[in-house]
C-alpha cells in the first residue's frame, strides 16, 4: 500500500515535470539592433544571427531598425538570407524618431512582418551613385514625346543618362519583386525609388506598406500573437504569447569589421601599412615599422575589398606616394614631390566609388596624410638642397685649400705638417722651414703644395 508522503512526492514531482515542460516549450524570440548605415560588418552581423537564430530553433528573430540607408551589395546579402529562412523575421524601425531609409526600406519590404513605432518615417531610396560619381547637376528632362538623342536614337522618356537609368530601373524591379512577393504596395515602392518619396508611420500602414504600428515591443508581440505569415514552405500562425526575449549584443567580430571597414579608418590603416613598409625599407632591421604595416596593409586589404572602391582612385593614391618617394631619394626639385601630392590628393577624394555621406572618406583626413607627406617630401628637398651648397668636410675634396707649415727646409719632396699630422708633401718650388703651404691636391699619402703667396 502506497504511503501518503510518497503520493505527495510524486504529486510534486509531476507538477515540477508540468513546469519545466511548460518553461521549454515558450516561444524563443530574438532580439537585434541595427543601427547606422548597412555596411559589410551590419551584413555579417545579420547573416550570422540569422543562422544561429534557425540553428537553435528560434520562434522568430526581430530586427529593431534605425538607418539612414547604405551599401547596395549589403542590402542585397541580407536579403537573399530573409528570403531564405525558415524562421519568421520581422523588421521594426524603433524607437520613436527612428527611420527606415533607402536599403532599410527595401529590408522592411523583403521582411516577413514590416512593423514601425508611431514617430517613424520610410522611404527615400533612390539609389546614390552606384557605379561611380555622377554630375551634380542632375540632366535635363527631355519633353514629352522627344525621344530622340542627338545621334536620332531613341531613348526612354525621362532625364538621366543611360547608366542612371538603368540603376534606376533595377532597383524599381527589385522592390517591386519584394513589394509583390510579401502582399505590400508595389506602386508607392516603385514611387520611394524613382521620386525618393517618403511615408510616417501612419501614412505607410493606410498604404499598405507596412503590416502593424506597435509604440514598444511588448506591443509588437501583442500584434503579432496569432497573426498568420508566408513563409518558403507555407503559412504559418505566429504564437508569441509569454515568449522568452533573447536580447543580442554584437560580438568582437562586428566590433571589428565595423571598425576597420569605417572607410575612414580602412583609409588610414592603408596609409599607416604603406608609410611603415617604407620606413623599413629605409631603414632594415627596425622590425617594428615593418611589422606593424604588413598588419594595417593586410587588415586595409579586407576593408577595401569590403567597400565600394574606385580602383582609379587607389592607383593614383599609390603613384602619388611613390613620386613622393622618389622626391625623397632622387631629389628633382619638387617636380617629383609636387605631382604626387596631386595624385595623392586627387586619389584620396575620388578613393570611394559612391556618394553615400557615410561613405566618404573625411577630407580633414586627407588634407592631414596630404600635408604631412607633403612636409616630408619638402623636408627632404630642402635637405638636398643645403647638401649642395655646403662645403665639403671630409674626403680628399675638403683636403684641398687647407694650409699647412713645412717642417724643414726641402726642394721637390720634405715633410709637412697638416690637419695636426705630419706628412710627406711635394711642392714645385724650394720651401724654407716654417713657411705656410697651401694644399693643392691629394695623391694617395702624398701632398701637393705651394708656398702662399
Amino acid at each position: 500500500m502506497i504511503r501518503h508522503g510518497t503520493l505527495v512526492s510524486l504529486a510534486f514531482i509531476a507538477m515540477l515535470s508540468f513546469a519545466a515542460a511548460g518553461r521549454a516549450a515558450a516561444p524563443q524570440v530574438w532580439l537585434m539592433e541595427l543601427e547606422g548605415a548597412v555596411s559589410p560588418a551590419t551584413a555579417d552581423y545579420f547573416i550570422s544571427t540569422l543562422d544561429d537564430a534557425q540553428a537553435a530553433g528560434a520562434t522568430a528573430l526581430i530586427v529593431r531598425l534605425d538607418t539612414p540607408g547604405g551599401l547596395d551589395s549589403s542590402m542585397r546579402d541580407m536579403i537573399k538570407e530573409i528570403l531564405a529562412s525558415t524562421i519568421p523575421v520581422i523588421f521594426y524601425v524603433s524607437p520613436d524618431g527612428s527611420r527606415a531609409a533607402s536599403a532599410g526600406t527595401c529590408l522592411l519590404y523583403a521582411s516577413h512582418v514590416a512593423a514601425m513605432a508611431p514617430a517613424t518615417n520610410i522611404g527615400s531610396s533612390t539609389p546614390v551613385s552606384i557605379g561611380g560619381p555622377s554630375s551634380p547637376f542632375p540632366s535635363p528632362a527631355k519633353p514629352q514625346g522627344d525621344d530622340k538623342t542627338d545621334e536620332g536614337e531613341s531613348q526612354p522618356v525621362g532625364g538621366g543618362t543611360a547608366m542612371e537609368r538603368k540603376v534606376i530601373n533595377d532597383a524599381v524591379a527589385y522592390i517591386r519583386g519584394l513589394a509583390l512577393l510579401r502582399g505590400r504596395n508595389a506602386e508607392w515602392a516603385e514611387k520611394t525609388v524613382r521620386e525618393a518619396a517618403n511615408l510616417t508611420a501612419t501614412d505607410a500602414l493606410e498604404q499598405n506598406v507596412i503590416d502593424l504600428i506597435a509604440p514598444d515591443l511588448d506591443a509588437l508581440l501583442a500584434a503579432l500573437e496569432g497573426r498568420e505569415v508566408k513563409m518558403n514552405g507555407g503559412t504559418i500562425t505566429l504564437t508569441l504569447a509569454n515568449a522568452e526575449i533573447t536580447r543580442l549584443e554584437p560580438g568582437w567580430r562586428y566590433e571589428l569589421l565595423a571598425f576597420i571597414t569605417d572607410p575612414n579608418m580602412a583609409y588610414i590603416l592603408l596609409m599607416v601599412g604603406i608609410y611603415g613598409i617604407i620606413l623599413e625599407f629605409y631603414n632594415p632591421g627596425m622590425g617594428i615599422p615593418g611589422v606593424t604595416g604588413v598588419i594595417c596593409l593586410l587588415l586595409a586589404a579586407y576593408a577595401l575589398q569590403m567597400l565600394p572602391v574606385n580602383y582609379a582612385g587607389l592607383a593614383l593614391m599609390l603613384v602619388g606616394i611613390a613620386l613622393m618617394v622618389a622626391e625623397a631619394f632622387t631629389p628633382s626639385i619638387g617636380v617629383f614631390g609636387v605631382g604626387g601630392a596631386i595624385a595623392f590628393v586627387i586619389g584620396s577624394i575620388i578613393l570611394m566609388d559612391t556618394d553615400l555621406p557615410a561613405y566618404q572618406i573625411s577630407i580633414p583626413i586627407i588634407a592631414a596624410f596630404a600635408a604631412s607627406s607633403i612636409g616630408i617630401f619638402l623636408f627632404a628637398l630642402g635637405a638636398a638642397i643645403r647638401a649642395r651648397r655646403t662645403d665639403v668636410v671630409t674626403g680628399k675634396e675638403a683636403m684641398v685649400g687647407a694650409a699647412a707649415s713645412a717642417i724643414a727646409d726641402f726642394e721637390g719632396r720634405g715633410r709637412v705638417r697638416a690637419f695636426g699630422e705630419v706628412w710627406q708633401a711635394e711642392a714645385s718650388k724650394p720651401v724654407h722651414k716654417g713657411a705656410r703651404l697651401k694644399v693643392t691636391g691629394v695623391d694617395g699619402l702624398v701632398l701637393k703644395v705651394e708656398p702662399e703667396e
